[in-house]
């Protein structure tokens, strides 16, 4: 008898292939995992109808007829439509925060306080990039959102309360590298460099059309590879022009 257990490989020692009662009962999630869950798919839902109506196109219905829920649920979390957005905001935010403010600090000790432009550029960008490109479909409609948010007055606020000490922590390390440069055209030029990256997370397709399909406004690799470079040269040439016209 042992010896033909142990020929099919079953240890008689263990329970039986289907495991005991409570094993093969899955374990029913708690009220609090429901409620983390049902959490979850209405932040996602309210993100991606946010990404394609804006804030003003969008109602608390729509997200509850998106989730598959009654509206009562949704005004059970959230009070309005606007705590809604908020918290669809703030959700990824403190993600791609950290990560790019561990990156900006990364290069800065890694540089031991002598950073180039486009290092700094690089650091600060590529994360960023790296998560709308290689993050799925949910972090696609974030830079999206994050598009729309940058370009309205009821974005600057949440613009302003969530991102300001990553990119002041950017504008800290283009100073170390630029130290002659007038501290106005460092704002300027991260105000272009911004606007880069707000239009090539909103994805709208121009540049498919445009370029005959040599470029696609989704493609955040070839991004990657061109973006700090370029806008590097816009630092350089806005500083060492306006410092030539001073001297």
């Amino acid at each position: 008898m042992a010896a033909a257990e142990k020929k099919s490989g079953i240890d008689a020692a263990s329970p039986p292939p289907g495991g005991s009662e409570a094993s093969r009962t899955r374990r029913r999630p708690t009220k609090v995992e429901q409620r983390a869950d049902k959490m979850e798919q209405i932040l996602d839902a309210a993100e991606s109808l946010f990404s394609i109506h804006g804030l003003y196109g969008v109602t608390l219905k729509d997200v509850a007829q998106q989730v598959g829920v009654h509206h009562t649920l949704l005004n059970y979390y959230f009070t309005d439509k606007k705590k809604l957005f908020d918290a669809v905001v703030a959700r990824r935010a403190g993600v791609t925060i950290a990560r790019r403010m561990a990156a900006l600090d990364a290069y800065d000790a890694e540089t031991k306080g002598k950073p180039t432009v486009e290092g700094a550029l690089h650091a600060f960008l590529d994360t960023d990039l790296d998560l709308y490109g290689h993050g799925g479909e949910r972090w696609k409609n974030y830079g999206v959102l994050g598009a729309q948010l940058s370009n309205t007055r009821y974005g600057a606020d949440l613009m302003d309360h969530h991102f300001d000490p990553v990119v002041l922590r950017l504008i800290g390390l283009l100073k170390k590298a630029l130290p002659e440069c007038a501290e106005e055209d460092l704002f300027w030029g991260y105000h272009f460099v911004t606007a880069g990256l707000m239009l090539t997370l909103a994805r709208t397709g121009r540049i498919d059309r445009l370029s005959g399909g040599l470029c696609a406004s989704d493609d955040f690799d070839a991004v990657k590879q061109r973006m700090a470079s370029f806008m590097a040269a816009g630092f350089l040439a806005i500083c060492r022009d306006r410092q030539g016209r001073a001297g």
